[in-house]
């Protein structure tokens, strides 16, 4: 067996709490390194957050300066000299285009650092999957991601997300929720086959638990009615009566629902009170409209249609929920439609999962708050086709 075969065999049959002890100990055999850091993604997006155990622990590294960030931000390794001849390698840890983190790994300078650079990026991405399959056994790495206690709103609602980013030759998503620990009711949910993508994005009612367990009961009705091979209208109605057969019409929620056929662009669409819409193509930024139908769970057995529009390859598209444009400052400053009008301009150039992050950004600094005063949403999708 080869050192990469035997580091791949080593995490896949590791404990699932023992999987940044394994890569060290596998690295350091097949590869002499001298150490091997596994950062996370915080969930705010601000910082690589070390899983490590004291007194051994590094600092967490800024997710949008140093190599470590470097690393994160362009999907690239990133190498740094690390003192006493040696180099350190920041590796992406990704998973179809959901960015987890980063694998820092100190190595012998020399030639043979690039040598093997394929093939410890390899390690990293199979170090993603398996990160991915551990959550289900252990709490150790979703404790590593926060900078902060989550309310249990915040909890319910980062459980019920599919990832916050997405990649497949079709199409690049990405998606992020702020204020990051204290979100309740907005959300965004997706699912892909070979031939479409569904894709929801929800502007959440109410505050704390009762918004957050409000969007569960949606999110999950839908979810069972798309898992019955029923239309996204279809979707939209049985959704709608879950939840008026919960809060007879004194709760409801307003979701943007899309089904994208994979091999031609055509879209059907439920708008039922939806978030915003934003389309840039050809470097012009636009307003997408839909006829507006009932937030679900407005009244009872509401009849839902869907509509149809078409996206081309090059399209990127931009939706918001109203924490983003109707976002007020200290002064009374609505952030308004031509301020994010600007801010998607100004993030043209950006990969679809950087945008949100970049556009939420742009907002606080904007308002000069630390987070929103209400739920925000920004979802992204970059639109390649076949």
């Amino acid at each position: 067996m080869n050192r990469f075969m035997a580091v791949v065999r080593a995490l896949r049959t590791a404990a699932p709490h023992e999987l940044p002890e394994t890569v060290h100990r596998e690295l350091a055999t097949g590869y002499a390194a001298d150490g091997a850091d596994l950062f996370l993604a915080d969930y705010g997006l601000t910082v690589l957050r070390p899983v490590s155990t004291p007194p051994h622990a590094a600092a967490p590294v800024s997710v949008h300066h140093g190599p470590a960030g470097r690393a994160f931000g362009a999907q690239e390794p990133c190498l740094e000299p690390a003192g006493g001849g040696r180099t350190r390698v920041h590796l992406p840890v990704t998973v179809r285009g959901d960015r987890l983190g980063v694998l820092s790994v100190v190595l012998p300078a020399g030639d043979g650092v690039r040598e093997v650079l394929p093939e410890l990026a390899e390690i990293a991405e199979v170090l993603g999957h398996e990160l991915i399959v551990a959550e289900r056994d252990t709490d150790r790495y979703l404790l590593a991601r926060r900078t902060d206690r989550l309310t249990l709103a915040a909890e319910m609602q980062w459980q019920l997300l599919p990832g916050r980013s997405c990649a497949r030759p079709e199409y690049e998503l990405g998606a992020q929720l702020e204020p990051a620990y204290a979100i309740f009711g907005d959300n965004f949910d997706w699912s892909a086959t070979a031939d479409h993508l569904m894709l929801y994005v929800t502007n959440g009612m109410g505050e704390g638990t009762e918004a957050s367990l409000l969007t569960n009961l949606a999110v999950n009705a839908w979810r069972n009615a798309r898992r019955a091979g029923l239309s996204v209208a279809d979707q939209a109605c049985l959704a709608d009566q879950a939840v008026f057969a919960h809060y007879g019409g004194r709760s409801y929620l307003s979701v943007l629902m899309f089904d994208f056929d994979l091999a031609t662009g055509r879209v059907q669409v439920v708008d039922a009170g939806s978030p915003l819409l934003l389309r840039l193509r050809d470097g012009v930024v636009e307003k997408v409209e839909f006829e507006a139908q009932l937030p679900l769970g407005m009244f009872e057995e509401t009849d839902y249609e869907a509509q149809e529009f078409e996206v081309r390859p090059g399209d990127r598209l931009i939706s918001v929920s109203d924490g983003v444009y109707e976002a007020v400052s200290p002064q009374g400053e609505v952030y308004g439609e031509n301020a994010l009008f600007r801010a998607v301009q100004a993030t043209r150039l950006l990969p679809a999962a950087e945008v949100p992050r970049a556009v939420l950004r742009e907002l606080t600094g904007r308002h000069d708050r630390s987070a929103p005063d209400d739920d925000a949403l920004v979802l992204c999708l970059d639109w390649r086709g076949r």
